[in-house]
Formats: structure tokens, C-alpha cells, sequence
């Protein structure tokens, strides 16, 4: 297997178990980003832990895409190149900020359990639980806005500059590119609709938006592990 064929493969993967990493991650975090009282509940923090780990594998595979393709992309447009992999490391921090905010629920729900197992009643080391609830409340909403943000808008702009450049060079089918093409600027404009309140992120018209993305990344990835790139025109010309 020569080394541009391990490229393909190995980044193929990563995008497998961004997809797989991503919606496990969403469905475990169910229990915090769906109750309002998390925090001054019984809780599943076991759960929450397991939905934070697979969102770091998420970070992790997600900055893995962008180093395993640029030594092929950088040879059609090394300003772009660099470009995606800076928007992944992007993308990556932003949904590692709302891994932390999740995982601050967790430890203001024990703090309380703690209080409150320790005197039958919240003290100054558990909080007031109007105020907890405010609290995570709050953190669950910096998590809201990172996962539109992260694997929205920033997710939208990285599958456009990818598509484009596997587009321009011919790497993979054109079909394939044209699925970013238009997933890339269709999840970008849901996520501002949903930031101007016209519909949920979580929702029917959310789903149907990311459909396009979502195939883009799954079809780009099958297409890689299984046959690799095709031979670039671009990378063929003299001088290249």
C-alpha cells in the first residue's frame, strides 16, 4: 500500500468515527441537555462521562481529517489546505468548550448531592438550588451554542473549502464533491435560522439541513477507505 493510499484510508476513517463519535456523544448527553433540574436531580453522570469521552474521540478525529489530508490537498492549493486544517483545529476547540461546560454540570449536581447528604439540606458548598439550576442552565446553553457553532457554521465552512478542493482536482467522484458543495453553505444558513429563533437546531428542519453534510462525510469516507483517491488531472500537469 503506497503512501498516498494509507492517506486515504486513514483519513477516511477519522471521518467514520467523527460521524459515529458525533451522534453517540449527542444521545448520552441526553439526561443533562434535556433536564432542566440535571442538577439537583439524582443525575446519570456515568452516561454524561461516557457521552463527554466519545466528544473528545470526536475532537481528536476531527483534527485527524485535516492532518491526514493536507500533505494531498496542500498539493492543490497549499493557502486552502492550510485553511482546512486550521478550521478543523477550530472546530475542534469549540466543541471541546462544550465538553467542559457539560462536565461543569456534572460536578455543581455532585457538589450539591454532597451538600445536601451532608446536612439534609443545600449549604455554601452545594449552593442554593434555584441558583444551581440557573447555573446549569446556563452552562447546558454555552453547550447549545457550541454545538451550533462547532459542528454547524464551522463544520459548514471547513465541508465547503474540502468539497472545492476535491472538486478543482478530481480526487473523488464529482458527485461526492458536490454533496459538500451543498451541504457545506446548507448547514451554514440552518444555523442561522436557528440562531434567529426560526427553528430548533434539534428538529425536523435541522435534520433534513445536515442530511446533505452528513452524506458528503459518509460517502467521502467510504469512497477513500475503500478506493482511495483517483489520479488528480491537477497533480498530472507540468509543473505540478
Amino acid at each position: 500500500m503506497d503512501s498516498v493510499r494509507k492517506i486515504a484510508v486513514v483519513a477516511g476513517a477519522f471521518f467514520l468515527v467523527t460521524e459515529v463519535s458525533a451522534i453517540a456523544g449527542l444521545a448520552l448527553y441526553g439526561p443533562v441537555l434535556g433536564g432542566a433540574d440535571y442538577v439537583v436531580g439524582p443525575g446519570a453522570d456515568t452516561r454524561v462521562f461516557l457521552g463527554a469521552l466519545f466528544e473528545i474521540v470526536l475532537a481528536v478525529a476531527v483534527i485527524g481529517t485535516g492532518v491526514a489530508l493536507f500533505p494531498v490537498i496542500k498539493r492543490q492549493n497549499e493557502g486552502a489546505a492550510l485553511g482546512y486544517v486550521c478550521g478543523r483545529l477550530l472546530e475542534a476547540a469549540v466543541i471541546l468548550v462544550g465538553t467542559v461546560s457539560v462536565l461543569s454540570v456534572v460536578t455543581l449536581r455532585r457538589n450539591f448531592a454532597g451538600g445536601a447528604d451532608g446536612s439534609g439540606a443545600s449549604d455554601g458548598s452545594g449552593g442554593d438550588a434555584a441558583s444551581l439550576v440557573t447555573a446549569g442552565k446556563t452552562l447546558v446553553a454555552v453547550h447549545d451554542w457550541t454545538f451550533l457553532f462547532g459542528p454547524n457554521f464551522i463544520l459548514g465552512a471547513n465541508t465547503l473549502v474540502l468539497a472545492w478542493l476535491m472538486y478543482r482536482s478530481g480526487l473523488v467522484p464529482r458527485f461526492i464533491a458536490v454533496l459538500g458543495l451543498v451541504g457545506g453553505p446548507l448547514i451554514c444558513a440552518s444555523a442561522t435560522a436557528v440562531m434567529f429563533g426560526l427553528y430548533e437546531q434539534v428538529s425536523v428542519a435541522g435534520s433534513l439541513a445536515a442530511l446533505p453534510v452528513f452524506a458528503w462525510e459518509v460517502a467521502l469516507a467510504v469512497r477513500l477507505v475503500t478506493r482511495g483517491f483517483q489520479p488528480s488531472p491537477a497533480s498530472s500537469r507540468p509543473g505540478h
